[in-house]
């Protein structure tokens, strides 16, 4: 694998830091600039938003531009949001600081592992994207935990100057080591890369990712009450109980990508199928420490290991806009973050039980599966057609050539 990767791995930790580490301060945020939890809370959805709104966006206008200036630019505009974020007077300016950070995130993940796959030989496309979402998931066993306690101790603002210079540090590994003939292949600007997602293949890939991340976002969202309410554990715990997620999630990630690179979709229905599995099995797990940790390994596991699989069948459906396809999917990932959340959160309201979030998750794992299927059902009712049109095509010339003669 080549150690142009490593650039790409620097930067995804730094995002996946940014991203998740503002769980853990919200009551520091909130004491320091007297503001309530719920309105601490909103810093969240600030940086989700500017996920929405920049992933596809960014991608399409960067569409003529180097992939390797593209990616720079990128992490610099990551750099300042950052750096604003610990500058911030106030709550509104925060709010601003936090949606201007969150723009450059799907568009990062979606040009890089469109660089990642061209580096590397076919047979090794899921594991390129994979190594690059290694530092996604390293960000949740160590990242976060670290700059938590960094603000704990030094105050939030310095995490948020902390994440900045990582964001320098992977600026330096960018231009060291991207190569700078990873350009863009097509000049057929904002039209031309909007028009690749009006295929339907590329929205049930895009489907098949908010109903699959929504199972796990719909469990993973009220996790702690799950751990602390029907397991048993003590507040303090939780941290580290977090970090085993991560643990989980970066060997679901690393062993998705190898078995993605044999079989694409059954890597696919296999992890949709765990996750259904390991979801179905929470309130069972949650009845002791032990089995609830196992619980939460697994879930990372599971959930993860369909995370390159489907980055890359995106690309793949959209292959004359791959970033923009890529960038989008990213964008899905948290809409499933925001809607899982949501759903789950009906489930915890209407009295089911402290696990009854797992179990709505599963039916969200089962909306993927559908999905899966149907798109692997459109994909086969067009392989004949698609066959047809290139027999037809290799004919053409030679019955050109016949009449010319």
């Amino acid at each position: 694998m080549p150690l142009a990767l490593l650039a790409l791995a620097v930067g995804a930790f730094g995002i996946g830091t940014t991203e998740f580490v503002m769980m853990g301060l919200l009551p520091d945020v909130a004491d320091d600039l007297n503001i309530s939890i719920p309105s601490a809370g909103h810093l969240v959805s600030a940086y989700a938003l500017g996920v929405v709104i920049g992933a596809p966006l960014l991608a399409a206008v960067t569409a003529r531009m180097s992939r390797r200036t593209v990616l720079i630019g990128l992490m610099g505009l990551f750099v300042v949001g950052n750096a604003l974020s610990a500058l911030a007077p106030d709550n509104g300016w925060l709010l601003a600081a936090r949606f201007l950070s969150g723009l450059p995130h799907g568009a990062f993940f979606g040009v890089g592992a469109v660089v990642a796959t061209n580096m590397v030989a076919p047979e090794r496309k899921a594991r390129s994207v994979s190594l690059m979402f290694l530092g996604l998931t390293v960000a949740n066993v160590a990242g976060v935990p670290v700059a938590t306690l960094m603000g704990q101790h030094l105050g939030w603002r310095a995490t948020f100057l902390g994440v900045s210079a990582i964001g320098l540090a992977a600026i330096a590994a960018l231009a060291f080591l991207i190569p700078h003939d990873h350009e863009h292949t097509t000049a057929q600007g904002l039209r031309g890369e909007l028009a690749a997602l009006r295929s339907l293949p590329v929205w049930l890939s895009l489907g098949t990712t908010v109903a699959g991340f929504g199972a796990l976002f719909a469990a993973y969202s009220y996790i702690t009450p799950m751990l602390t309410d029907a397991a048993g554990y003590a507040d303090a715990s939780v941290t580290l109980l977090l970090a085993l997620f991560g643990v989980g999630a970066t060997a679901g990630n690393l062993l998705g990508g190898r078995l993605a690179d044999h079989s694409l979709r059954g890597t696919l229905f296999g992890g949709l199928t765990a996750l259904v599995a390991v979801l179905a099995l929470f309130p069972l797990l949650m009845r002791t420490e032990l089995t609830a940790a196992v619980a939460v390994i697994l879930l990372g596991m599971a959930a993860f290991a369909t995370g390159s699989p489907l980055q890359l069948m995106v690309m793949e459906k959209a292959s004359s806009a791959p970033s923009l396809a890529s960038s989008a999917n990213q964008a899905a990932f948290n809409l499933a973050n925001a809607g899982g959340a949501w759903i789950g959160g009906l489930a915890l309201a209407a009295g089911f039980g402290v696990t009854s979030p797992a179990l709505a998750g599963v039916a969200l794992a089962l909306l993927g599966l559908a999905v899966a299927s149907l798109a692997y059902a459109v994909d086969r009712r067009r392989a004949p057609v698609a066959g047809r049109e290139r027999i037809v095509a290799s004919h053409v010339p030679q019955e050109a050539e016949a009449v010319h003669h």
